[in-house]
């Protein structure tokens, strides 16, 4: 009825948790000193990042030895009692962020079998943006061999009306405390709590609720014949990383019935897209290398950029002048698609390159220099998000940032996935 559902959750028994718990492994990928303080912090106690593959060293030329290293881990921490199970749970999570905002969320398993990554899927688990095919195998080999996962895949719900996890908020005191504790190098800190049966199911039966068709086409007017429930937040190539190592645990054994294997499911913490702590940042773009002139005019003609407002803008950059314009040729229900798409076609044959850029101030620096133009985009409205994807199939990539990298899902929970 859901793809969502309780799991078997490993959590560790008597580790220091402050050293247990490191941030998602694509943060920081350009700052090796963050993950060698990381390192330093754990001191060689019992921790996630024994577990996990930082990939800040995805490329380099150890990383089969790490890989290696990192399964003998995982056997070792099941052998010597590391870890403690709690058999078809549910955990109920409250992150203080780094900016003192708290996100709720919940922890279980994700049904595979009812998410598809392809652009146009009508599964009930989407993909938020483009997957890129090409990450996905390196990933496979870290969880090839692995007995356990250690996701930081966060799943977003459309629950306007808070009936899955804001009832828990409520109920949390009355939980059995599982750990609460703070984060390293100012990830804020964490708390989890076991979710009792009664409760537990009464989240299920409101997930359930959610997927309901005819519920559904009403609440975003559509006629569509499947649901969408579940739409990535962050960790979408760690989700598919996990499809796409299921689907091949299938082919190299058809006939072997693989409907209970664990591989079958990851998890996962969702949380209610309209979570006050939960904040969507536009990721502008930055063009180098060309000229400006003719990028500006053939964009222009493309989009038919003018000044008569449209419920689509962006704002050009050059040289420290600003220029709001509107697009009439909406490529993408979004500005920021229309915008990816006219430069994804023209780029190619103008030269230049492209670069995603946070905040208005890099933005400004950068285009300073006579070959760069930089262009602005508008917040996306987190209410945008699921009629984007029903419509579009997915959005353009880098379309927003969910939080800083401080404030991504720290690795706690883990899941076996072997049999």
């Amino acid at each position: 009825m859901t793809a969502f559902s309780k799991a078997d959750i490993l959590l560790p028994k008597d580790a220091d948790m402050e050293k247990w718990a490191v941030v998602a492994c694509d943060q920081y990928t350009s700052e090796p000193e963050y993950w060698a303080e990381t390192e330093k912090l754990a001191g060689g106690a019992p921790s996630a990042l024994e577990l996990i593959l930082p990939e800040v060293y995805l490329e380099s030329e150890d990383v089969e030895g790490r890989i290696d290293s990192i399964h003998k881990a995982m056997e070792k921490y099941l052998s010597e009692g590391v870890f403690e199970e709690h058999k078809n749970s549910l955990v109920y999570i409250e992150r203080t962020q780094s900016d003192g905002l708290v996100r709720a969320g919940l922890v279980g398993k994700l049904d595979l079998e009812q998410y598809d990554y392809r652009k146009g899927s009508d599964s009930m688990v989407r993909a938020t943006e483009a997957t890129v095919v090409e990450r996905i195998p390196p990933r496979i080999k870290i969880r090839n061999g692995a007995p356990i996962e250690l996701p930081h895949i966060m799943i977003l719900i459309d629950d306007a009306a808070g009936t899955v996890i804001e009832p828990l908020t409520a109920k949390a005191e009355s939980f059995k405390k599982l750990y609460d504790f703070k984060l390293m190098q100012g990830g804020g800190s964490i708390k989890g709590m076991l979710v009792d049966d009664e409760s537990a199911d009464q989240a299920i039966k409101a997930l359930e609720a959610l997927g309901d068709l005819d519920a559904f086409n009403k609440k975003y007017s559509l006629n569509e014949s499947s649901p969408l429930v579940y739409a990535m937040g962050d960790g979408n190539h760690s989700l598919a990383t996990a499809k796409e190592f299921y689907e091949q645990l299938k082919k190299s054994d058809p006939d072997k019935d693989l409907s209970n294997h664990p591989a079958r499911y990851a998890l996962v913490e969702i949380v209610n897209l309209h979570s006050p702590a939960l904040r969507f940042e536009a990721i502008h773009r930055i063009v180098t290398d060309v000229n400006v002139t003719t990028l500006l005019t053939e964009l222009g003609e493309k989009l038919l950029l003018t000044k008569d407002p449209t419920d689509q803008r962006l704002t050009i950059v050059q040289k420290g002048e600003r220029r709001t314009v509107y697009i009439h040729n909406q490529l993408s229900k979004l500005a920021v698609g229309s915008l990816q798409a006219a430069l994804d076609e023209l780029l190619p044959e103008l030269g230049g390159k492209i670069d995603y850029i946070h905040g208005d101030d890099v933005i400004e620096k950068l285009s300073q220099a006579d070959d760069a133009v930089g262009f602005l985009l508008p917040d996306m409205g987190k209410e945008e998000l699921f009629p984007t994807v029903i419509v579009d199939g997915a959005l353009p990539r880098k379309t927003f940032s969910m939080g800083h990298a401080a404030d991504k899902r720290y690795y706690v929970e883990a899941r076996k996935i072997e049999e």
